[in-house]
């Protein structure tokens, strides 16, 4: 199924139970967001993660007090980038905010995340469906903020072959996922060339989670 969103109003709309997708949410300050993570990443650039399965098409760093990273071993958080054994750098408090504002919107109260996932696809990356289930805390959201060149995001079910959903997401749009929705499939298909004022040919994708 594929919403074809792009008219809809900024009123929350539902993707499935607990998750939804906020049109426009971040744009009044997405070109600031751009400028602060500019700096962020830096300090602590993104980096190719390998997996069990192989390499990550995508680059990943974190913000936070803890970061994700991946090994052939598996997944996790950790308090700093094991590339350089540096601590990653503050999540800023604009990101913060937005985070929470984002999440209360739709009824998740008090999110404050610990960790911000920041995911930079360039033309031809792409992202399997997958699970996050690294968190110690299934109670607390997820907050997704998508920045730059757009991207079409898949929303399925409890098992990875069930059916998604499909939602063109542009420059400042937020998708916030959590009660039953929590531990859904999701991924990203693969990004097409486009070309954005600020990031040029990239995307960038921030997920926000309560870690530890």
């Amino acid at each position: 199924m594929m919403l074809d969103l792009f008219d809809a109003q900024q009123a929350p709309i539902q993707l499935a139970d607990g998750a939804y997708y906020l049109k426009g949410f971040a744009r009044p300050i997405a070109n600031t967001l751009c400028t602060l993570l500019q700096a962020q990443l830096a300090e602590q650039p993104p980096q190719k993660m390998i997996t069990p399965m192989g390499y990550m098409s995508v680059l990943t760093s974190s913000l936070g007090h803890v970061g994700w990273v991946s090994s052939r071993s598996g997944y996790g958080y950790v308090g700093c980038n094991p590339a350089n054994q540096q601590a990653w750098p503050a999540i800023p408090k604009p990101l913060l905010h937005l985070a929470s504002r984002a999440a209360q919107t739709v009824g998740y109260k008090g999110f404050v995340p610990d960790c911000c996932l920041v995911n930079v696809y360039n033309v031809g990356s792409k992202m399997g469906l997958h699970q996050d289930k690294d968190e110690r805390d299934f109670s607390q959201p997820v907050v997704s903020i998508s920045l730059g060149i757009p991207a079409i995001f898949l929303m399925g079910g409890t098992q990875r072959n069930d059916k998604t959903t499909k939602v063109n997401l542009a420059h400042g749009d937020v998708v916030v996922f959590g009660g039953t929705s929590r531990l859904f499939f999701h991924g990203v298909q693969t990004v097409k060339q486009a070309n954005h004022p600020l990031l040029g040919q990239q995307r960038i994708n921030l997920t926000f989670r309560k870690a530890m």
